[in-house]
């Protein structure tokens, strides 16, 4: 009986401790619910509203028709048009669109002969998008009532980056986004709550360090034990599972920085909102979590709900993915992704500020 009673007080007490720590309660409640929402709503593996290209170099009736009937299928979605293949092509490596479909200047002879009418070229660097365009290879055209194909496919494929579909290819580039989100916010969303409990905190308000300098000087340390990650993972990657790097090293290099910036500012604003260690990974978690399922590592971002969408660019991890498979697959440089670049750059000048910011409230 006295067992119970002391056992009884000391869940009593476990209650009541983790009642009073809200952080922790609110993630004993947000991480299910937000897997239950993710997993529920957002998290699709029937890829549609791919965004696409059209070279019409027929410029005929026939030709819109055929668009027409592409966009019905709801896999697709035209965005742009180009004059040519070659600005198509383009598109694709910049990332403007995952695919583009041309159809030649001999397009009515072509349906009339009952040959392919036209070609796919498509971005295989995600295997799940470059499956869901293969499907278009040999759709149906009844719209076309001369159209009788003898025996050869509705359209042509060409899969650019990927040809033989390796999942491997589309992994390990994405592979790095994921490693590093969860190693550099763990690292320094500890970094503020680790001075305090072991009691440096007073010490450091006593220094003419300013808030901006701290935060910067907990910043470099793990920059380069970001690189060295990087360096393993896509060397390894490369050696062992044949991953094309067909960008530029330095490419890589400054992107992959831009990303470790942003992921350690947002690892240090959660330090300054954490009270403790366990809070500040709990918090990491809440983080890590939505950075795996939304930013397009393992579902296509194409098939996720408009609100979902939302929420994945605001993540870091979500523009680091289209810009390490853009280098690293597509050969493409900082310049055709100046988009995702700059929103980095400002999401850790703004990580930086509100992390300095609220280090000063906290020492007032």
């Amino acid at each position: 009986m006295k067992s119970f009673l002391r056992i009884k007080a000391i869940m009593v007490k476990e209650l009541r401790q983790l009642s009073r720590d809200r952080i922790t309660f609110a993630m004993v409640v947000m991480i299910p619910l937000i897997q239950l929402l993710l997993f529920g709503y957002a998290i699709n593996t029937d890829v549609r509203n791919i965004p696409v290209a059209v070279v019409d170099k027929s410029h005929s009736a026939a030709g819109r028709v055929i668009t027409e009937s592409v966009k019905a299928t709801q896999v697709v979605t035209v965005t742009h048009t180009y004059p040519t293949a070659a600005e198509a092509e383009q598109a694709i490596t910049q990332g403007v669109v995952r695919a583009a479909l041309v159809l030649p200047s001999d397009l009515s002879q072509r349906i009339t002969q009952g040959r392919t009418v036209g070609q796919w070229l498509v971005d295989g660097s995600d295997t799940m998008v470059s499956a869901a365009l293969l499907q278009l290879r040999n759709m149906p055209l009844q719209e076309l009532i001369t159209y009788q194909p003898s025996g050869e496919t509705t359209f042509e494929v060409a899969l650019y980056f990927n040809p033989s579909r390796r999942s491997a290819v589309n992994i390990v580039p994405g592979l790095l986004g994921v490693i590093l989100t969860m190693t550099m916010i763990l690292f320094t969303s500890a970094a503020i709550v680790r001075e305090r409990e072991r009691g440096n905190l007073e010490l450091l308000i006593t220094t003419p360090v300013h808030s901006l300098e701290l935060m910067i000087a907990k910043i470099i340390p793990y920059i380069f034990v970001g690189l060295i990650q990087v360096a393993i993972i896509l060397g390894l990657g490369h050696f062992i599972f044949d991953v094309p790097i067909n960008g530029d090293l330095s490419q890589v290099l400054f992107g992959t920085l831009l990303f470790i910036s942003a992921s350690l500012t947002l690892g240090l604003v959660i330090s300054t909102i954490a009270q403790t260690q366990l809070q500040a990974m709990q918090m990491t978690v809440f983080i890590l979590l939505p950075s795996i399922l939304l930013s397009g590592f393992m579902f296509p971002y194409e098939a996720m709900p408009v609100a979902a969408q939302w929420i994945a660019e605001v993540l870091p991890a979500t523009h680091f993915m289209r810009m390490i498979r853009g280098i690293v697959l597509r050969g493409a440089d900082l310049i055709d992704l100046w988009r995702d670049a700059l929103w980095m750059v400002g999401f850790t000048f703004l990580g930086l500020v509100i992390a300095s910011l609220r280090f000063k409230k906290s020492l007032d």
